[in-house]
């Protein structure tokens, strides 16, 4: 252990002439704390709510959607296998899209209308795993001679608005008409309700709708064709290479789009929240650096003789300001050691026992909290740098005493 070291233990364990020095340092322990305590907590929550965000987004729809420039797909099965072929892919599956009205004995109702291919291993709405949305749109037999009404599925805010429920009946109005003497008539088709979602994310749950994608391509009039094809990768945050090497393979006539680009400004929002929490936050350590600052310029101002006679005995300038900055380096270890632990505490405690409820107008029931051992090593780098720059003048004015005037009127 240098002198130095040992010199700054022992100022800060030795009792004070001044009580009052004491009182700052253990106020600039307790500061640092409470704000690394705070950057903790809520880069934690800032984290969960992203990352639950996230996989709310992909157990909704697919990594990568390929499409045709132009127009539908004419040949699904060829362009299926070209993608299968690619390094990274999963499963392929052929999806129908399209903007249609859907109207109820109650009321009527915009909606984006999907068919998706429910077989498919990985095709999936939030709620509803694979082999249970195959029952829902399972296209029966006809009964009696007549046709049975085909399964939608329909968002939980989409029902509110048609005023319906499982088990309903609604039609599907569709641009994808016929001429007549009358000009342009829209098709229109009826639907049962078979089971409605609830993503918790409103702007899905008020405008999508789910069909079979026979159906789909029915009310469409596609024939064979389809409208793209969603691709489920085996490493869904690696989406943007594998959608540049399937854009490789596919040609220039194919556009694709991965699942972080279609929710870009959401991810962008969120980052961005994150960055400013963490900016806003920051600054309840600088005050606390400041107050590092003003006990070690009043330390130095208590400690004159001492560093006279440390001059007096060889002691270098250097020396001295390391006997400072060693001080104010372990009282900012020590409040962001402190902070760091209440902070994980204390995460482990929002997260294991729900102790906030959140209001319905989150799509969250609880805090969504988690901690990341990066973000922790991030802010306790942080906090030590400021504290450590905080120390920095307070070391250099003790430097700079002069030995022989310090002695005299020390």
């Amino acid at each position: 252990m240098s002198y130095e070291f040992l010199i700054a233990l022992r100022y800060l364990k030795a009792k004070r002439r001044q009580t009052f020095i004491s009182l700052i340092t253990l106020l600039s322990v307790a500061g640092v704390a409470v704000g690394v305590m705070a950057l903790v907590v809520v880069i934690a929550v800032m984290t969960g709510a992203e990352k639950d965000f996230k996989a709310r987004i992909l157990g909704f729809q697919s990594h990568i959607s390929v499409m045709k420039r132009g127009g539908g797909i004419d040949a699904p099965e060829q362009l299926l296998g070209v993608i299968d072929g690619v390094k990274g892919v999963k499963v392929t599956a052929p999806f129908v899209y399209g903007q249609v009205m859907l109207r109820s004995a109650y009321g009527v109702s915009g909606a984006v209308l999907r068919g998706v291919d429910p077989v498919a291993p990985v095709t999936q709405i939030e709620g509803y795993p694979p082999e249970r949305l195959e029952k829902r749109l399972e296209r029966k037999a006809p009964s009696r001679g007549r046709p049975a009404a085909p399964g939608v599925v329909l968002g939980k805010e989409l029902a509110l608005n048609l005023g319906v429920g499982e088990g309903d009946m609604i039609y599907l109005i569709s641009p994808k008409g016929m001429i007549s003497p009358m000009g342009h008539v829209p098709s229109m088709r009826q639907f049962r309700v078979a089971g409605l979602f609830d993503s918790g994310m409103y702007e899905y749950d008020s405008a999508f709708a789910y069909i079979h994608i026979d159906d789909a391509r029915s009310v469409f009039r596609l024939g064979d064709n389809v409208t793209g094809m969603d691709v489920w990768t085996d490493a869904p945050y690696e989406a943007d290479l594998i959608r540049e090497g399937i854009l490789e393979r596919i040609g220039p006539i194919y556009w694709a789009r991965d699942w972080m680009q279609m929710n870009a400004s959401l991810f962008s929002a969120l980052k961005l929240e994150k960055a400013a929490m963490f900016v806003i936050l920051i600054l309840i350590v600088l005050v606390a650096a400041f107050n590092i600052a003003s006990s070690l310029i009043m330390m130095v101002m208590e400690k004159t003789r001492d560093i006279a006679i440390l001059k007096a005995m060889g002691a270098k300038d250097g020396s001295i300001m390391r006997i400072f900055v060693y001080q104010g380096t372990i009282i900012g270890m020590v409040g962001t050691s402190i902070g760091v632990m209440l902070g994980v505490v204390l995460c482990f405690v929002l997260k294991n026992f729900k102790i906030i409820d959140l209001p319905k107008v989150y799509i969250f029931s609880t805090l969504p909290v988690r901690l990341e051992a990066m973000d922790v090593l991030v802010i306790s780098l942080s906090a030590f740098c400021i504290c450590f720059l905080a120390t920095l003048y307070p070391a250099w004015q003790a430097s700079r005493q002069n030995t022989v005037e310090a002695i005299r009127y020390g």
